[in-house]
């Protein structure tokens, strides 16, 4: 079972970048796709970004061009660079494989004002 540890989330402003980060417990995250999702208020859970070992990212619309997923496989940790932050992208960040299993982390808050 992988534990997986996000952090970097807190208060921006829009316009303002967040470097979230995620770090798994076992190494088999080295050859696992990867990807970060959210859930904001009353909404369900939504992909945001993943990657492959190979580094092949994927992204949701509404990310896409603002937001960069990348991993260091050394370190077992996944990362997500988010810029131009927009207060809809306000949310719980989680990461997970892609597919996602059970047991989620705990989740970063990211909150962005206006």
């Amino acid at each position: 079972q992988v534990q997986l540890v996000e952090s970097g989330g807190g208060l921006a402003q829009s316009g303002e970048s967040l470097r979230l980060s995620c770090v798994a417990s076992r190494a088999t995250f080295m050859i696992t796709n990867m990807a970060w999702y959210r859930q904001g208020p009353g909404k369900q859970r939504e992909l945001v970004a993943s990657i492959s070992p190979d580094q092949i990212t994927e992204y949701g619309p509404s990310v896409k061009g603002r937001f960069i997923i990348s991993r260091d496989n050394a370190k077992k940790t996944l990362y997500l660079q988010m810029t131009t932050l927009k207060p809809e992208d306000s949310a719980t960040y989680y990461c997970n494989g892609r597919p996602a299993l059970d047991p989620w982390g705990q989740g970063t808050q990211v909150s962005v004002s206006s």
